[in-house]
C-alpha cells in the first residue's frame, strides 16, 4: 500500500521565476523516477522568511504532495534536496489518513474557486 507524503521546499530568491519552476519540475521528475506519483502541486511564489537563512530574507516556496512505496523514495528525495545548492530548506512529512482526507478536501476547494457567493434575501 502506498503512503502519502507532503514536501515543502524553499528555493533561493536569486533565481528567476522561470528557474524556480524548472527546479520544481526537476524534483517532480525525481519523485516520478523513484516510483512516486504526484497528487498535488502548489507554487506559493516568493515569500518573506520568518528568519534569515544563508543571509537571505525571502525565498520561493513550493509544495509537492505525492504517494509512493517505502521509505526509500523520501530518503532519495531528501538526498537530492541536500545536493542542490538552490534549496534553502525543505521538510517532508508522511500524511496520516486524516491529513490526507483534509488535503483532498482542500484540493476540492481549490477546484471550486474557494469562494462561494452568499445569497441574500431581500424582504
Amino acid at each position: 500500500m502506498s503512503k502519502r507524503y507532503e514536501t515543502v521546499f524553499i528555493l533561493t530568491p536569486v533565481l528567476s521565476e522561470e528557474q524556480a519552476k524548472e527546479t520544481a519540475k526537476k524534483f517532480k521528475k525525481t519523485i516520478s523516477d523513484l516510483g512516486g506519483k504526484i497528487v498535488n502541486e502548489e507554487n506559493w511564489g516568493l515569500k518573506k522568511l520568518a528568519y534569515p537563512i544563508q543571509k537571505k530574507t525571502t525565498g520561493f516556496y513550493h509544495l509537492l504532495e505525492f504517494s509512493g512505496e517505502g521509505q526509500e523514495i523520501v530518503n532519495n528525495l531528501e538526498i537530492a534536496y541536500k545536493r542542490d545548492e538552490r534549496i534553502l530548506r525543505f521538510l517532508t512529512v508522511a500524511l496520516d489518513k486524516h491529513a490526507a482526507a483534509y488535503a483532498d478536501k482542500r484540493k476540492g476547494l481549490h477546484a471550486e474557486g474557494k469562494t462561494k457567493k452568499k445569497e441574500t434575501v431581500n424582504p
